[in-house]
């Protein structure tokens, strides 16, 4: 039996897929993550960007 060894890109492929599957994870976080790896901006400045806006959508809720 032969077993594939998936690449880099193919297990982040995977996970980004699945990320709004794993219990308890945010499900806009998990959307806005997704949705800068497939854009190819899956940077440091981006996420912490995205962090701090969807904490301020949060605290307007509250």
């Amino acid at each position: 039996m032969e077993r594939k060894i998936k690449s880099g890109k193919e297990i982040l492929d995977d996970f980004f897929t699945s990320i709004k599957e794993i219990e308890n994870v945010d499900k806009a976080l998990a959307e806005s993550l997704t949705n800068l790896y497939k854009d190819g901006k899956l940077t440091d400045t981006n996420v912490k960007n995205k962090l701090s806006e969807l904490r301020s959508k949060n605290a307007s809720k509250n």
